[in-house]
């Protein structure tokens, strides 16, 4: 008996070597074939383009809100508040300004979003197999919040230079009251030449570390936040993977608050670094930290906060909805040769 049992062994070993297969501790395990690494590009193909589209129409709907939180941040002694900040900005700029920066802020949210939720999609794939899960629908929240952590890594080295630029032009009133020799750098091309002309393509990633530290926490919880939304919000004996519009929007604002609560500490930082080296020296992200809180005190990390969660709830509402969407029609209409 085990004579005939080592005997199948060999002949199930034989055949796999012989066709390009893999044997793991006398198991015989199939290979990998063209199809399904096509199948699986498909699939990354289809996390950027939802994440893309996602991230589009999440700023129509709070570019209006990031203005206000991007001039808060920056500016708190000129801005007492949410409200008058932003009566003042319709005052002197009018309905455009709020919309100041809209351009750079659609590149970095299709940059971001485009690149977080296709290394998401590949990050939980990871996670699955380090930790021996089946599938990625049976993650906890706690494994999908790990994957958006690591994700965030490489979406930063997107973001972070559109968001340098469109910070820059948000709160571009502002430094030209201080500065007259930036008055004429009024557009995201402008202020991207400028950058390169003065300071060299570095410049771009001015804030990157601060980014990094922004970008990687928050979805941690950002993610994590969703799916446990997914959780509460399931209804007996339904899958969380079908929740209606509603549902999904629900969960893609906790999510965004749950991102933004976590995070905006440190964002305010973020801000002021890529806003001040526009008029000097980049300086650090510590320094900034220490002259905030000597200056102004604890108050200041906090300031623009309001406006910030506010926004998140109906941005990331349209990011879900748009992304759960997008990705359900592309996979259910994909063209045969990617199944």
């Amino acid at each position: 008996m085990a004579g005939s049992m080592e005997t199948k062994l060999h002949e199930i070993e034989v055949h796999q070597h012989a066709h390009g297969g893999e044997v793991i501790t006398g198991v015989a395990v199939p290979p990998v074939n063209a199809g399904s690494r096509i199948a699986e590009l498909y699939q990354a193909f289809t996390d950027f383009s939802a994440g893309a589209l996602g991230g589009a129409l999440s700023i129509v709907v709070g570019q209006p809100f990031d203005t206000v939180k991007v001039k808060l941040q920056t500016y708190p002694s000129m801005y007492p508040s949410a409200m008058q900040c932003f009566r003042k900005t319709m005052k002197a700029e009018g309905v455009p300004g709020l919309f100041q920066g809209t351009v750079p802020a659609i590149a970095a949210a299709v940059g971001e979003m485009s690149v977080l939720f296709m290394c998401y999609g590949q990050c939980q794939k990871l996670v699955c197999r380090v930790t021996g899960t089946d599938s990625i629908s049976d993650l906890t929240p706690l494994q999908n919040a790990n994957a958006g952590f690591v994700a965030a890594f490489f979406s930063a080295f997107v973001l972070c230079p559109t968001e340098l630029v469109k910070c820059r032009l948000q709160a571009m009133t502002e430094v030209t009251s201080a500065s007259k020799d930036m008055a004429k750098k009024i557009g995201p091309w402008q202020v991207t030449k400028d950058l390169f002309k003065t300071e060299g393509p570095m410049a771009l990633f001015q804030g990157l570390t601060s980014t990094w530290l922004r970008e990687m926490p928050g979805y941690f919880f950002f993610f994590g936040g969703y799916e446990v939304s997914k959780i509460l919000l399931t209804p007996k004996g339904q899958s969380k993977d079908d929740l209606g519009p509603v549902r999904i929007m629900a969960c893609g604002g906790v999510a965004g608050a749950c991102l933004w609560t976590a995070i905006y500490p440190i964002d305010v930082i973020k801000s002021r670094i890529q806003v001040q080296s526009l008029v000097g020296p980049m300086p650090g992200f510590l320094s900034t930290a220490i002259k905030t809180y000597r200056t102004e005190g604890a108050r200041a990390f906090v300031s623009g906060m309001g406006p910030c969660v506010l926004r998140a709830f109906p941005v990331n509402a349209t990011l879900f909805l748009t992304y759960e969407f997008v990705r359900k029609e592309m996979m259910l209409h994909r063209p045969s040769m990617f199944e």
